[in-house]
């Protein structure tokens, strides 16, 4: 089965989230809805990353992510999302 690893950006606090699911439709409406209480009052969010992969490899990349060492890819995929977007 695969996941997606996901990165929302919150355009009230400028700050990343990192997530893991194998719904993502469901997922990203339990965000808007205010039903996820680490993004309940960061909305509204963007998607701003997706990636597909087995579940064990989808685990291991969330938790890099949310890592020290992840920050730089992270800084990275957020740059580009500005660049392209006006936030």
């Amino acid at each position: 089965m695969f996941y997606t690893v996901y990165i929302l950006y919150s355009k009230k606090d400028k700050r990343l989230y990192v997530g893991c699911t194998n719904n993502m439709t469901d997922r990203l409406r339990r965000h808007s809805n205010g039903h996820v209480l680490a993004t309940k009052y960061r909305r509204p969010l963007v998607v701003i990353h997706k990636e597909f992969l087995p579940k064990e490899e989808a685990s291991s990349r969330e938790r890099f992510l949310k890592s020290l060492w992840g920050v730089r890819e992270k800084k990275k995929i957020k740059e580009k999302f500005l660049g392209n977007f006006d936030g």
